[in-house]
């Protein structure tokens, strides 16, 4: 834990800032979002509750800081794969699964982002301000349009609007698989001991592919044969 004097310039706020951040970052490397604390969260960073709450209006409001910053890391992440895996001369029915693979691929490697995309809409959109929400929001709109253009690079047989309810539709069942891909230890114990729950047992690997494979032949009709 650190303890920090009182922050006296825009640069020493702009580091609390960013040291309350980073320190909600590597409690969520341990911790499930609902056992995220603001009090825990203070004494870690070594702040006063009160003192992060000048910088933070509510933990809601720490997390969604959070989530805005990985989904900017992801975007620009899935950019280079996209450019990377997806090949532009392949047949559109290869494409298609170049480009659900690597948007599978990139997500896998951002943890806390699946964490905090799962928690969005019932947890961390709770308990802010109307301004709070608004950055959150616009935030949010600058990555979908940039997720929008990485999307289109390797499929624009989709066009923008279909591109764009692929991103959307994958950001919801990432949120949602994620979840049920990391229940509870009495769940998983629940798995271990009775093998005919297996069908119940969720992989978020292969559910999102299957998931996201169905729609784009859905968005791309007639589907290539």
């Amino acid at each position: 834990m650190t303890t920090f004097q009182r922050a006296r310039s825009e640069e020493q706020r702009a580091q609390r800032r960013q040291a309350i951040l980073d320190t909600a970052g590597a409690m969520l490397t341990e911790l499930p979002v609902a056992q995220l604390s603001l009090n825990e969260l203070s004494r870690r960073v070594g702040l006063a509750k009160s003192n992060v709450l000048n910088y933070f209006e509510s933990r809601e409001a720490v997390l969604l800081e959070l989530l805005i910053s990985e989904l900017e890391t992801w975007t620009a992440e899935l950019g280079g794969a996209v450019d990377a895996r997806v090949d532009p001369a392949a047949p559109l029915p290869e494409r298609a699964g170049q480009l659900t693979d690597t948007v599978i691929a990139t997500l896998l490697a951002r943890p806390m982002l699946c964490t905090l995309i799962s928690a969005q809409a019932a947890v961390l959109e709770h308990n802010i301000s109307t301004e709070a929400a608004l950055a959150f929001k616009r935030g949010a709109a600058a990555s979908y349009g940039d997720m929008i253009r990485a999307v289109l690079t390797g499929l624009p047989e989709l066009g923008e609007d279909g591109a764009g309810r692929f991103i959307a539709t994958a950001g919801l069942l990432a949120g949602a698989l994620w979840t049920h891909a990391h229940p509870a230890d009495a769940i998983l114990a629940a798995y271990d001991t009775d093998p005919s729950l297996a069908p119940l047992r969720i992989e978020f690997g292969p559910a999102l592919r299957d998931a996201l494979d169905a729609q784009l032949r859905g968005l791309l009709t007639p589907w290539p044969t």
